[in-house]
C-alpha cells in the first residue's frame, strides 16, 4: 500500500466528521464518504443502534446514498473514505459496486477485510480497488478509543 496524498487527508478528515456526528449519537465511531471529480457526492456513518440493523454500517450508508445521486450501482469512477479498514461486509459492497479506491485510517486487527485479516482482492472477485490504508490513523484510531473506554 502507497501513503495517502494531502488530498487524500483533507476528505479523511470529512469521513472524521461523519465519525465524530456518529459518535455523539452513540454509534461506534466509524464515518465514510464517497467522492468524484473531487467532490464529495455521499456522507455516511454508523447507524447499527439507531436503526437496529447488522447493516448499519458507514460505508454501506454512503455507498447507498452515492448510488441514488448517481442514478445507479456502478461507482467506478470514485473512491471511499473510512476512517476503518472495512470488514468483509463493506469490503464486498465496495467491490459490487465496482469503487476504484479505498482509503481509510485505523487497522481493523479483528474483521478488516483489505489486509488485516483477511484481504478481499486476493479472491477472483471481477473488482479489486486500490487500498490505501493508514490515512490519519492516529486521528482515527483515537476517536475509536475514546468511544470504547467511555463505554467501559
Amino acid at each position: 500500500m502507497r501513503a495517502g496524498t494531502d488530498r487524500d487527508e483533507y476528505f479523511m478528515r470529512e469521513a472524521i466528521a461523519e465519525a465524530s456526528a456518529a459518535a455523539d449519537a452513540g454509534e461506534v465511531p466509524v464515518g465514510a464518504v464517497v467522492v468524484r471529480g473531487g467532490e464529495i457526492i455521499a456522507r455516511g456513518r454508523n447507524t447499527r443502534e439507531r436503526d437496529g440493523v447488522a447493516t448499519g454500517h458507514a460505508e454501506i450508508m454512503a455507498i447507498e446514498s452515492a448510488c441514488r445521486a448517481l442514478g445507479g450501482w456502478r461507482l467506478s469512477d470514485c473512491t471511499i473514505y473510512v476512517t476503518l479498514e472495512p470488514c468483509p461486509m463493506c469490503a464486498g459492497a465496495i467491490v459490487n459496486a465496482r469503487i476504484a479506491r479505498v482509503v481509510y485510517g485505523a487497522k481493523d486487527a479483528r474483521a478488516g477485510a483489505f489486509g488485516s485479516v483477511i484481504d478481499m482482492r486476493s479472491y477472483p472477485l471481477e473488482s479489486k480497488p486500490e487500498v490505501i490504508g493508514g490515512v490519519l490513523t492516529a486521528e482515527c484510531a483515537e476517536a475509536l478509543s475514546r468511544f470504547f473506554a467511555a463505554r467501559r
